[in-house]
């Protein structure tokens, strides 16, 4: 399994601007345009709005409405700014937003708090790695993905069709469900993992094993290490709202974050067993190494044994002196012959008796 970044080589962020009203997207831009969806939500009315242009969006009031405003594709700064802007929100935290290197952090404003991650989804052959990026308050959300995936497929439904208590809950419960579903993408993420280790089957040295058993080996540790370096954010972010809570979150509304902190455990919990599973995996892969490359040393050394003698009667009787008696002798030949069949036998029967063949 190989780590792609879904736009590609990210760009460094040049702090060296010119102009320093402009905002700089650090990814490349994909095929999919930029596309946002709206949700109006109370608990008996969901007013839902596709393909919106950034300039019909108002500021959040806090009434008796939710909303949930999700935007694909961050390779429109304009618009993303448009949007930002018309919320009051922070320069700096505009630049995290389009930054994709951006470290995965948590902070509160006057106004709103600001949340990013990274986010993966596990393929058949590749990993595809992005961040996402949450902006909330009283009343309201905004989801910033840099592609349209189907991580919140099933809330789009819920809200809907009205199906749970989604609607009766506020912003803080939404965003504790969106980051439930990506929790859910790291669960599927190391049990396919787990499932290509299991795979490996290094403990059968019957088998011939292929180098790039281990460049594979090595690959799962970097994609374990990533996602453990990806989740570790996400259970901070979850025991700081323990510790102090959150202006933007209800405190009825902490026992779901501590769901998230023990989700975040459990992860982690698997990442190292995942972790000393490779580890071993990569000592067992030289082990296994070292112990063919021994059989080989040892029959070759067992196959020279037996015939260092040989070639010594061999070499006696090779140099051809005058008076050796044993060259007039008619049967001669024969007996050496005999003499090193009798010592080639012998040694055979040695070796068995002591195990080394």
């Amino acid at each position: 399994m190989d780590i792609h970044n879904v736009v590609g080589k990210s760009l460094p962020l040049n702090r060296k601007k010119t102009d320093p009203s402009k905002f700089i997207f650090t990814g490349n831009a994909l095929q999919q345009g930029f596309d946002m969806q709206l949700f109006k939500y109370k608990p008996n009315e969901c007013i839902e709005a596709k393909s919106i242009a950034p300039d019909s969006i108002d500021r959040f009031t806090s009434n008796h409405y939710s909303y949930w405003l999700n935007i694909h594709g961050l390779n429109n700064p304009e618009a993303v700014v448009t949007i930002c802007k018309r919320q009051d929100i922070d320069d700096l935290i505009i630049q995290d937003i389009l930054d994709v290197n951006q470290r995965p952090k948590f902070q509160e404003f006057d106004g709103f708090a600001f949340l990013t991650i990274k986010s993966m989804v596990p393929s058949e052959t590749n990993l595809i790695a992005e961040q996402i990026s949450f902006v909330f308050g009283d009343k309201f959300l905004i989801s910033f993905q840099e592609r349209k995936a189907d991580y919140f497929e099933h809330l789009r439904f819920r809200l809907r069709e009205d199906k749970g208590i989604i609607r009766s809950k506020g912003s803080d419960y939404l965003l504790y469900t969106m980051l439930e579903s990506i929790l859910d993408n790291y669960f599927k993420t190391l049990n396919q993992l787990d499932t290509e280790i299991e795979q490996l089957n290094l403990t059968d040295i019957s088998k011939d094993i292929s180098p790039d058993v281990l460049v594979r080996i090595e690959a799962q540790k970097k994609v374990v290490h990533m996602v453990k370096k990806s989740i570790l954010p996400i259970k901070e972010f979850a025991l700081a709202v323990e510790r102090d809570g959150s202006r933007y979150i209800s405190p009825s509304h902490l026992k779901y974050f501590l769901e998230v902190k023990d989700l975040c455990l459990t992860l982690l919990d698997t990442c190292d067993l995942l972790q000393a599973t490779l580890e071993s995996s990569t000592n067992l892969f030289f082990s296994v190494q070292g112990h063919r490359m021994n059989l080989v040393m040892k029959t070759l050394t067992i196959v020279a044994t037996i015939f260092i003698p040989l070639t010594f009667v061999a070499g006696i009787y090779g140099m051809n002196f005058h008076y050796m008696p044993e060259l007039t002798w008619r049967y001669g030949y024969f007996a050496i012959w005999g003499l090193i069949a009798v010592i080639f036998i012998g040694m055979i029967i040695f070796f068995r008796r002591r195990r080394w063949l």
